[in-house]
């Protein structure tokens, strides 16, 4: 049966969302930024916070709390959607009572308002409300304008990577239904919630079949999706695969959230040298073609299934995040791919009104400068991982290996994954595993060196999924019987804010009504990342010398030839960057040349690693 749906868009309050941040920095910003209208984004990684801040909730609005313990059927999905339930009533109680204040200086609805883009239509109708001295048609006119807001969305993410199977009280392993991502995805999607679920960190065959499964994942008679699918991808072609896959089990991907795979917080997850500009670019070109490609193979699907299909595709959004510093370079990225919006997510950490961070790792980060700001090894998945030098997380880690007992006791285990030494999967970052590990290392031949070598490599790794999560608890005083040591993940942005500020500074400085950024000389966007993958791929190439092959050699030649184009595309579009100075242009120009001499010198002094030949050779 196909019906023809007239859909109607209606665009965000705001140009920009806050993206996901570790799982404890943004688990309650809903409750904090929705009511002004800006969307945020959960992480459901982390049950047994949510179930944490749930309690510190109730309690705050005096709700009625009953625990949801391990011991429970279905626990872990339960904990997520009693959580979110919980949320989106505040943030509906909360909304209300800014829609109800009065239009004055100061007040919550004036807030709401000032805040608002100078572009937005809703702005316009409030100065002009501002402006009216006719008292009857003034509160029509304030009339109005309430019945014009709207909320944030309350959006949640998954880390697709990060899904455990789970086990009973009696150690056998539960249907795949139970593993987390799986879970939480069931959590989201039996809430309340009209809002969006970002899938990140890669193609989970598994969990994106699962979504088949619930109705709020498909459009309704009205051409309504009460809960969206957002992609967040670094490229063109796997972009194509994702939502080839979600189309033919006739599911709709609304969005897709275009992130720097190294310029941007928490894990990194590296392109093969394909930078955000080009990749911008061709989804700027292709965007079309993605959209009637899609909605010609969701419709198939949908008549196999004898739902709803559309005449008209669904709204797609394209957005990107990842860097973005300043209001110029926000609106060129918005007008010259033809954006729908943007991310700010590392500047937020030092705004305390959206976002979780303790007051100790505050204050590092307002003093942090570029060398406080690192790329580690701490992640137990074995990713690189955005860090801050001498983190509490990071101290704590290096006294337990002076007190000689390396390792964390693992209280959540969502990060588990090795089975050298166990049956069932353990964490990298464990006190079990580390143990057995140094154990195994001490058996072994090996000189002081190359001992200590593999000796520090096991012991970098950090309870992560325990410590990101301790910003939250920390700054609300929840107490636990857990030691707490908080870990931060900013990108490298936050060496250029230095001010701890309220929601309408930041807010402000989004759109270039002020300007927080500090003294210190920060490139372009497009630079930063640029020398980031130059440096990342000189890295990369150190880190294989021993172990050079042909297939490393074919990738690090196409890694080297993705950044000269993407130099070369950068060549031609600096010039056209007509709202930047003629002196920031040619200095722009200048960087690019100097990364790109930079790049053939790292190719010159190793050139064995990107010949076939040579590289076997030498093998």
């Amino acid at each position: 049966m196909v019906y023809t749906i007239n859909m109607l868009k209606v665009p965000p309050i705001h140009s920009f969302h806050i993206p996901v941040m570790g799982t404890g920095f943004s688990i309650d910003t809903p409750i904090k930024v929705a009511k002004y209208g800006i969307h945020s984004v959960i992480s459901l990684v982390d049950d047994t916070l949510i179930e944490q801040m749930r309690k510190f909730y109730c309690e705050k609005y005096q709700q009625a709390y009953t625990p949801i313990t391990k011991h429970d059927e279905d626990w872990r999905a339960r904990r997520i959607t009693t959580y979110l339930d919980l949320v989106h009533w505040i943030v509906e109680k909360e909304f209300e009572a800014v829609k109800n204040s009065e239009f004055e200086p100061g007040s919550e609805i004036t807030k709401y308002f000032e805040m608002l883009p100078e572009d937005s239509v809703l702005k316009a109708a409030y100065q002009h409300m501002l402006s009216c001295t006719d008292h009857k048609l003034k509160i029509a006119l304030q009339k109005s304008l309430r019945e014009s807001m709207r909320p944030g969305d309350i959006n949640v993410n998954i880390m697709t990577k990060l899904d455990r199977d789970n086990y009973d009280v009696q150690g056998n392993l539960l249907p795949p239904e139970f593993s987390d991502a799986l879970s939480a995805l069931r959590g989201y999607a039996q809430s309340k919630l009209k809002s969006a679920i970002v899938f990140s960190a890669g193609f989970n065959r598994r969990l994106y079949a699962y979504a088949e499964q619930f109705k709020d994942f498909y459009a309704d008679t009205k051409g309504e999706i009460k809960k969206k699918i957002i992609l967040k991808v670094s490229d063109f072609r796997s972009t194509l695969i994702q939502g080839k896959f979600f189309a033919k089990k006739g599911l709709w991907v609304s969005e897709y959230r275009i992130e720097s795979g190294l310029n941007c917080g928490g894990h990194l997850f590296a392109t093969d040298g394909f930078l955000m500009g080009p990749i911008l670019e061709e989804f700027r070109a292709k965007r079309q073609q993605l959209v009637d490609e899609l909605h010609k193979i969701c419709n198939e699907a949908l008549k196999l299934k004898n739902k709803i299909c559309s005449n008209q595709p669904h709204e797609v959004r394209i957005t990107a995040q990842g860097g973005i510093g300043n209001v110029r370079e926000d609106e060129f990225l918005r007008k010259r791919y033809d954006l729908d919006g943007t991310g700010w997510a590392t500047p937020f950490l030092l705004c305390p009104e959206a976002t979780n961070v303790d007051v100790v790792t505050l204050n590092k980060l307002a003093k942090a400068t570029e060398k406080d700001l690192y790329v580690s090894d701490v992640s137990p998945l074995g990713i690189p991982f955005n860090n801050l030098r001498d983190s509490l997380s990071d101290m704590e880690k290096d006294m337990k290996v002076v007190r000689g007992r390396p390792g964390s006791a693992c209280p959540k285990g969502h990060l588990v994954s090795n089975r050298e030494f166990t049956a069932q999967p353990i964490c990298v970052a464990s006190r079990q595993y580390q143990k057995s590990k140094i154990e195994q290392l001490g058996t072994q031949n090996l000189d002081e060196m190359e001992y200590k070598k593999r000796f520090d490599a096991i012991v970098s790794k950090a309870c992560i999924c325990h410590d990101l999560g301790e910003v939250a608890l920390m700054k609300n005083d929840i107490s636990t019987n857990v030691p707490r040591f908080s870990a931060i993940c900013p990108g490298p942005n936050i060496a250029h804010f230095s001010k701890i500020v309220a929601l309408r500074q930041m807010v402000d400085h989004i759109y270039g009504r002020i300007n927080l950024l500090n003294d210190t000389y920060r490139p372009h966007m497009f630079i930063k990342e640029l020398r980031m993958y130059v440096d990342y791929l000189k890295g990369d190439i150190q880190k294989s010398l021993d172990s050079l092959n042909e297939h490393k050699a074919k990738y690090f030649t196409e890694f080297k030839n993705n950044l000269l184009e993407g130099i070369e595309y950068y060549r031609g579009l600096f010039p056209q960057m007509v709202e930047e100075t003629v002196e920031l242009r040619t200095k722009m120009l200048n960087e690019l040349e100097e990364c790109r001499m930079n790049l053939l010198r790292i190719c010159e002094d190793h050139a064995h690693a990107f010949s076939p030949s040579l590289t076997l050779a030498t093998a």
